[in-house]
């Protein structure tokens, strides 16, 4: 299903706006985050690696201190109504799922988390469980921007030497 919106989206967006702006977009969608950016960016739409990367770090961090500073005071109104009240409880439930190695050595737990792209991780369930569990912003933001570091390295060695041929400099 990813797959299917990630390509719908590339197909939507390739003729209105750029390449840089296609991987900036994509770096900022929940689940596909800078992991997918970096895999359209390279492979699809042959963006050099030196745009690619700080293109798709920038989009990654962009949400990321709205999820910190504001999902809790979001998700405590929404809980509030009848309609979505049901949605904020999956969402939680989901992401609580995935808190105990962030619970147990929350920073470098929270860093692990979001830098080992593995599915269900990254940012935003970083950056979400992080305020859920009540890490704090100056705690929190470091380790988030750690693990997109260490993502990016996984993913540009994946998306640039194991499946776009060794593309260096760009």
């Amino acid at each position: 299903m990813t797959e299917t919106l990630v390509q719908g989206l590339i197909h939507a967006l390739r003729g209105s706006m750029g390449k840089e702006a296609i991987v900036f977009i994509i770096s900022m969608i929940p689940i596909v985050e800078l992991r997918g950016a970096l895999l359209v960016a390279g492979p699809i739409l042959g963006v050099p690696v030196a745009e690619a990367i700080p293109l798709s770090i920038i989009g990654n961090i962009v949400p990321v201190p709205f999820i910190l500073l504001l999902i809790t005071p979001i998700f405590a109104w929404m809980k509030g109504t009848k309609k979505l009240k049901p949605l904020v409880e999956k969402l939680e439930t989901r992401a609580m799922s995935k808190k105990d190695q962030i619970e147990k050595y929350e920073f470098w737990g929270l860093v692990l988390f979001v830098g080992i792209p593995l599915p269900g991780t990254g940012a935003w369930t970083g950056s979400l469980i992080a305020a859920l569990l009540g890490i704090k912003f100056k705690k929190a933001f470091p380790a988030i921007m750690l693990g997109i570091c260490i993502a990016t390295v996984i993913m540009w060695f994946v998306s640039y030497v194991l499946l776009g041929g060794v593309h260096l400099l760009g």
